[in-house]
């Protein structure tokens, strides 16, 4: 466990990435990698918010990752509805309360209900928020709030940060503290551009189906070696 003096990251995000490249090195099919994938992402929030988080948030699927083979996305779709009524479980026996960010919209099928029951349910529990990008980019996000300001007739003299953050997908939530990614990647690839302007970051080389519990203390080791500035200093 952290120790008691350690800085604790009230927010932490995360990218999660290395899948087909997990399984591909294992001679396994790319779904395999997906689902051991999958299984990583429902113990993270018990790890987090253990050692005193009280908001993760995780990038599962992107605007960009429709360009991938149809089976590929029709395999992710399924597993995603599958995590979706699995967190919807989870999420109540634990207490947490489940954002979900993205065009939903677009999604197929009866899987934006599914996100939008999982929200409602989860909406008054308060162990913890965890906070799923699905279908989302950071650019995609951006370009919708201007559509809903534009649409709500707001004037140009009224727009200033505090009302582009009003209407991003979950602009109440707190900037992440730190983000995080896996597979050695050292890119945000469109993820929480907005609201990464001053957060630290971190690039751990495993692929994300090897993220592990400890993991979690090696993120809170690295956070509490920052000095956070804010551009005053």
């Amino acid at each position: 466990m952290v120790e008691k003096n350690k800085k604790i990251p009230k927010h932490v995000a995360l990218i999660l990435d290395g899948n087909r490249r997990w399984a591909r090195e294992r001679n396994l099919p790319t779904v395999e990698g997906h689902l051991k994938g999958k299984e990583i992402l429902q113990k993270v929030t018990d790890w987090f918010f253990a050692r005193g988080v009280e908001i993760v948030s995780v990038f599962v699927f992107s605007v960009e990752n429709w360009n991938r083979s149809a089976e590929e996305v029709n395999y992710l779709m399924k597993l995603l509805k599958n995590a979706i009524l699995e967190e919807k479980e989870i999420a109540q026996e634990r207490n947490y309360k489940v954002l979900i960010s993205g065009r939903l919209n677009e999604l197929p099928g009866d899987l934006p209900d599914a996100c939008l029951d999982l929200i409602n349910t989860t909406k008054n529990n308060n162990g913890g928020i965890f906070h799923i990008c699905l279908n989302y980019g950071g650019r995609a996000e951006i370009v919708d709030a201007v559509k809903k300001m534009l649409k709500n007739n707001i004037n140009p003299d009224q727009v200033h940060e505090g009302m582009v953050r009003k209407y991003l997908y979950n602009g109440e939530l707190e900037y992440p503290d730190i983000i995080v990614r896996t597979s050695g990647e050292q890119r945000l690839s469109g993820f929480l551009l907005w609201q990464a302007a001053y957060s630290e970051l971190f690039f751990l080389k495993k692929y994300w189906p090897d993220f592990e519990e400890s993991d979690v203390e090696r993120i809170i080791e690295e956070y509490n070696q920052r000095q956070r500035r804010f551009g005053g200093d």
